[in-house]
């Protein structure tokens, strides 16, 4: 094999024409826990039991709901493990507690945490019983902790204020469960607002934090896998990240003594899925860095909203 060299010709070949950086590989890098303590509360966003459940759901399930209910706890479980697994990879002294978002005012009250992290959903919302999503919304309306939402955490909190959930054509979630279109797997979306704080770095060209293509065109490559959106950003909102299939991909609300980021994406897909029953691992360390990096640099601002509050 010809060994390369600083003037081998095959460096003048033709450049990559997408995503914007012309390398044919991703960063590697060691990750480093830059962040000495943090006390995060997680947040379980799925359906738990019939308790949850609305007559909607129990009527249109029938004789599945019991399966359906074991598959929203196997789904739960792999999703509080991706968050809880950011967190301890990301933190030197992490603690952090699992909640339902039926209990989340009681166990933020107790626990007193410096983040609430609120994990996906599976199924659309009029399938739970309207008041848990009510004392939902009243929790999230007043608190004063900083909150991350994830993809269904992220429709969870637009609902709460004001935003409806449809789906990705536009429709009202019953008027189209089976044939919804999807986003899944990696897909790209912009940055609007490179001036937030969760993108310290991005103007600046500061080397060594973010991927070629998110400096050069405020780009970010993240993993997608939902059916639902949120109609508009809810007043006291600002969008940050857009895509053409679903708008809002990412807000953030900072007044009223708030901090609330949401994204429309997954982000705690930083490092990897494990199923221990089923003995099936993925890998995501390099191809979700930028989810990584936004996970890291909300824990940061979080504590600072914490110190100040």
């Amino acid at each position: 094999m010809q060994e390369l060299t600083e003037h081998s010709p095959n460096e003048n070949a033709e450049p990559l024409p997408f995503p914007f950086n012309q390398r044919p590989y991703c960063k590697y890098e060691p990750v480093e826990k830059r962040i000495e303590a943090i006390r995060v509360l997680v947040v379980d966003d799925l359906l738990r039991d019939e308790r949850d459940v609305s007559e909607v759901a129990l009527r249109e399930w029938g004789r599945r709901a019991e399966s359906n209910l074991k598959r929203e706890r196997e789904i739960a479980g792999l999703a509080i493990a991706n968050i809880t697994n950011n967190v301890a990879r990301l933190v030197r002294q992490p603690e952090t507690r699992v909640a339902h978002f039926s209990e989340v005012a009681e166990a933020a009250a107790e626990f007193r945490p410096d983040a609430v992290v609120l994990s996906g959903t599976l199924r659309d919302f009029d399938y739970y019983k309207p008041e848990l999503l009510d004392g939902f919304g009243a929790f999230v309306r007043a608190t004063r902790i900083p909150v991350l939402g994830i993809c269904g955490g992220h429709q969870l909190v637009g609902l709460s204020f004001g935003a409806r959930v449809i789906t990705l054509d536009k429709r009202e979630q019953h008027e189209n469960r089976q044939a919804r279109p999807f986003e899944y797997q990696y897909r790209f979306v912009r940055i609007v607002a490179p001036d937030d704080p969760v993108f310290a770095g991005v103007e600046s060209r500061e080397t060594g934090v973010w991927q070629d293509y998110t400096t050069e065109a405020c780009i970010l490559r993240v993993w997608q896998n939902h059916g639902l959106q949120l109609d508009r950003v809810p007043e006291g909102f600002r969008l940050l990240a857009t895509a053409y299939f679903c708008r809002n991909q990412m807000m953030v609300k900072r007044d009223a003594g708030q901090l609330i980021y949401t994204v429309q994406f997954h982000l705690e897909k930083s490092f990897e899925d494990w199923d221990r029953r089923r003995a099936t691992r993925w890998e995501h360390p390099n191809e979700s860095r930028d989810g990584r990096i936004i996970f890291e640099n909300f824990l940061n601002l979080a504590l600072e909203h914490s110190r100040r509050g």
